[in-house]
């Protein structure tokens, strides 16, 4: 991420593809005024991505592990919801809204096959 120190869930590529999501909603999302209620609550969801992936990689338990995971998939699906919001709100255009649900539909496949690698 920068430097030559890593934690593990620095390793992960679906933790490091959720930061790429932070940054480009960042980018799409800097110069919008008003609509502030959908802006901080994609903001926020996205957000609790990375945070929840970092936090569950640090469980040793795999029942808690798991459950992190899952809060961060529920993240990244509240994230897409607000893009469909954003869209009918004329907020972004409908390939801003399609680019961010590719990235997330990234980032929620690989979620998966983490949660499911975890289980076994």
């Amino acid at each position: 991420m920068g430097n030559d120190i890593q934690f593990n869930h620095e390793k992960l590529e679906v933790y490091r593809t959720s930061i790429l999501f932070i940054a480009w909603l960042s980018n799409t999302i800097e110069n919008i005024n008003g609509n502030r209620n959908i802006i901080d609550q994609i903001d926020r969801a996205s957000i609790s991505v990375p945070l929840n992936i970092a936090e569950g990689n640090g469980k040793s338990s795999k029942k808690d592990h798991n459950r992190y995971l899952e809060i961060a998939i529920s993240s990244a699906l509240e994230c897409a919801a607000c893009l469909d919001v954003m869209l009918a709100k004329k907020i972004i255009t409908l390939q801003k809204m399609e680019e961010g649900k590719q990235n997330l539909l990234k980032i929620v496949r690989m979620l998966y096959k983490l949660s499911s690698s975890i289980i076994k």
